[in-house]
């Protein structure tokens, strides 16, 4: 048995990038990819949808109704926001954002703030 003493280099970019060599003759297939290679602004199928869209959909927030039974609440109970916050485990700017009308209404919080509180605030009084 005979051992190879050749020095061997190790390149982390072998083989990467380079082009594989096609014997003359051979037979080769070009497929062109969708708008490649154009600069067209407006293409595809979905561009006439994208330009009639509206942006994107209005989210419901809390109504001012519920936000005014909240602040009632807390203030009755002599709470601050920062005191319900603590009281319901949730953050301060959460409170905040159901008091001011720009929070997403979620009915776990709202059962949290109602027991808490121990008010309705939900639904008809």
């Amino acid at each position: 048995m005979e051992q190879d003493w050749d020095p061997v280099v190790i390149n982390g970019n072998a083989g990467r990038g380079k082009k594989k060599r096609v014997p003359p003759g051979a037979e080769t297939e070009t497929v062109r990819k969708y708008n490649a290679g154009s600069n067209r602004q407006r293409a595809g199928p979905n561009a006439r949808r994208l330009e009639d869209d509206e942006g994107p959909p209005k989210v419901e927030t809390v109504k001012v109704t519920l936000s005014r039974r909240i602040q009632q609440a807390r203030q009755a109970k002599g709470w601050t926001q920062k005191q319900l916050a603590q009281a319901i485990n949730e953050k301060p700017t959460v409170v905040n954002d159901y008091e001011s009308g720009r929070a997403v209404p979620n009915n776990q919080i709202l059962g949290k703030m109602e027991r808490a509180l121990g008010a309705k605030i939900r639904g008809k009084k």
